[in-house]
């Protein structure tokens, strides 16, 4: 236990909820180590019974976790504050919610959430950080300091397998995916491990209007078909358009508007439309997304909107498992 990341936080924690209770005036926390019997019931427990092997609970017909891959088709949308600021508003709503930093060469979700934590394994489990109640896991948290990730395909493949398969996320409301820009084997992997999961492209107004196709190509992340993967085909969430500019009455009514790609291939929601706002950055690089540090702040006020639409997306649960069972007389 001398090695736990979480050994000062779970000693206030206590320390706290603790002391709190009437009558108590002192409070004294002893740690121990569990034993190799001890972790193995644990992950037994976790993992729903004795000789459960490892899967991806998110692709299974009865999970009811709403998967969100944010993508761009290219670099500097500001798709990562995306990420982070959606996974926050959305975890004040009281959702469950995670977020998995599959851009495993440009990693910087545990910086903009303000973690430095690692994570905790139980036995060949990992036990996700959380931040700002957000459970989170990263390359970035397995590597020395900044140290570049040089992987080929292969790897990227089996890395973002286990932190589907192997990170412990609970019952999750709501999991997003911050996918490295473009079409690549991320993407490719995404459609193979997780083809329920809906796309949520992040643009600007220049791609919308066609000049450099970089919505075209974020909105081809959902349609594998040109590799004759018809099968696996994602649904696109909608667009959100970084790099507006105007009031925020304007940007509310162009909400409801539709985006058609260059191609007049598709036409999909436009979710929102989020101001350029230097603090955006700040507050990633502070480590608090700025729908918190500043929520009465335009871009903040936009990024809520568009997790009000994500989160009140409603799924019809025919043919899905409650997981009731009849009470015994």
């Amino acid at each position: 236990m001398a090695g736990c990341p979480l050994r000062d936080k779970l000693t206030a924690d206590i320390t706290a909820a603790v002391g709190a209770v009437a009558g108590v005036s002192r409070v004294a926390i002893t740690f121990g180590v569990m034993s190799d019997a001890q972790r193995k019931d644990l992950q037994t427990s976790l993992r729903g019974g004795a000789g459960a092997e490892p899967v991806i609970p998110f692709a299974q017909p009865g999970s009811r976790t709403r998967v969100y891959a944010v993508a761009s088709g290219k670099g500097g949308v500001g798709k990562s504050s995306v990420t982070v600021n959606l996974a926050a508003s959305l975890a004040g709503r009281g959702l469950s919610v995670g977020v998995i930093d599959a851009d495993i060469y440009g990693h910087s979700v545990p910086r903009m959430l303000g973690t430095t934590d690692r994570p905790t394994q139980v036995e060949d489990m990992i036990m996700p950080p959380q931040s700002h109640g957000v459970k989170v896991i990263s390359i970035g948290m397995f590597t020395a300091g900044n140290a570049a990730v040089v992987w080929r395909g292969p790897m990227l493949h089996r890395a973002l397998q286990q932190f589907l398969a192997d990170v412990y996320w609970g019952d999750l409301d709501v999991l997003l995916l911050d996918l490295p820009p473009g079409t690549g084997d991320v993407a490719i992997s995404l459609a193979q491990l997780l083809p329920n999961a809906e796309i949520l492209v992040v643009t600007t107004p220049a791609d919308r209007r066609g000049r450099g196709g970089g919505a075209s190509r974020g909105d081809r992340v959902a349609d594998p078909s040109a590799s004759g993967r018809r099968d696996r085909e994602h649904v696109v969430a909608g667009v959100a358009d970084r790099g507006t500019h105007g009031d925020l009455r304007q940007r509310r009514r162009s909400d409801r508007r539709r985006v058609t790609d260059p191609d007049g291939r598709a036409s999909v929601p436009l979710l929102g439309q989020i101001p350029l706002d230097t603090r955006v950055r700040e507050s990633g690089d502070a480590g608090i997304p700025i729908v918190i540090g500043d929520p009465a702040a335009p871009a903040a006020l936009a990024l809520s909107a568009v997790a009000d639409r994500l989160a009140t997306r409603r799924e019809s649960l025919a043919g899905k498992p409650l997981g009731l069972r009849p009470a015994a007389r």
